[in-house]
């Protein structure tokens, strides 16, 4: 599948950006050369896509420990995108909305919103490589607003004029780079899925997909907003959103990515402007999305990963203890 020669090309493709640089090429792609760019500062010059139509996620549900009991979801269908030119220079990569829920809190959105990225695309040979910045948002959703505690804090947040993670705008934003480097916020994408760890078979898609490739990101801490009671809560929704799902964005936490493209397709530009936009709505009117539902959490047996037994007891002590330091 990677690196075949392909020859059934939807019109239009001319290449040849991947040769504008020799130091492109794999097998080691250097991509210093380009800027990282704004994500959506080019949308107008997108003229082909790759959807990704399986995104499939892994991650570490107890890092740390001498189980770390690995998990596998795939995201919904066709949430994240690849964006370039006819010769195939990258401009935009729409990357994945997901959510959780918390018996406490209700719903609860999360983003990986694209800072900036670089990179290529040669669809003549079925290849790519691309480096991204990118950075966690986590909000509540509207749904969650109708909560008694949410209701309560949010009440408590406003009167004291302090920002409140109640929609994106005023996200908790979590900081992100590459593995095993905290300095080094770029991380690259490349062919082919990872071999950092065994691949479940429920989590290839070899058969349907038009190719692959992967990548790794190292979960940071919280961005600081300057005031030491909003800096705790957000820590406060953080345990809450990693224990129902399975410290996805623990701190040191290494999410890796296998993203399942299906052929490439003409770009609509209006459409791919609006996309992120229609899908953040979709998640926050009733927690779905418009792809269909993600899987469920899986460890490598297929066994489903479940949220602690106690969840609610757990989280209720801990926002109940934050409500008695704080509004008691």
């Amino acid at each position: 599948m990677t690196g075949e020669t392909n020859t059934n090309l939807v019109p239009g493709w001319v290449g040849g950006f991947e040769e504008s640089n020799s130091q492109f090429a794999y097998p080691d792609p250097n991509l210093t050369a380009l800027p990282m760019l704004d994500n959506m500062a080019n949308i107008d010059k997108l003229q082909r896509q790759q959807a990704v139509k399986w995104p499939e996620f892994s991650w570490e549900t107890q890092k740390g420990q001498p189980d770390p009991k690995r998990c596998f979801q795939r995201f919904s269908h066709n949430i994240s995108r690849l964006g370039y030119t006819d010769k195939g220079r990258v401009f935009s990569i729409i990357c994945p909305q997901q959510g959780t829920y918390s018996p406490s809190f209700g719903a609860l959105n999360v983003e990986v919103t694209v800072t900036g990225q670089r990179g290529w695309v040669n669809e003549s040979t079925k290849q790519l490589a691309a480096d991204m910045e990118v950075v966690g948002k986590i909000w509540f959703s509207p749904s969650a607003h109708q909560k008694e505690y949410v209701k309560l804090l949010w009440n408590f947040f406003k009167k004291s004029n302090l920002p409140f993670p109640f929609d994106k705008a005023n996200a908790i934003r979590v900081t992100t780079h590459k593995p095993g480097n905290p300095k080094q916020p770029v991380f690259p994408l490349r062919l082919g899925e990872t071999t950092d760890f065994k691949i479940p078979n429920f989590a290839k898609h070899k058969d349907e997909a038009w190719d692959v490739a992967n990548l790794g990101v190292e979960i940071g801490p919280i961005t600081k907003v300057g005031h030491s009671l909003v800096d705790e809560f957000n820590e406060l929704v953080m345990d809450v959103f990693n224990m129902g799902s399975g410290n996805m964005l623990q701190e040191g936490n290494i999410l890796t990515w296998d993203v399942w493209f299906t052929p490439p397709q003409l770009v609509n530009v209006k459409e791919w402007r609006d996309h992120a936009e229609y899908w953040r709505d979709s998640i926050d009117s009733d927690h779905g999305s418009p792809g269909g539902k993600s899987s469920k959490a899986r460890y490598f047996d297929g066994a489903e990963f479940k949220p602690l037994d106690n969840m609610l007891d757990v989280e209720r002590e801990k926002i109940e203890a934050f409500i008695k330091k704080h509004l008691l």
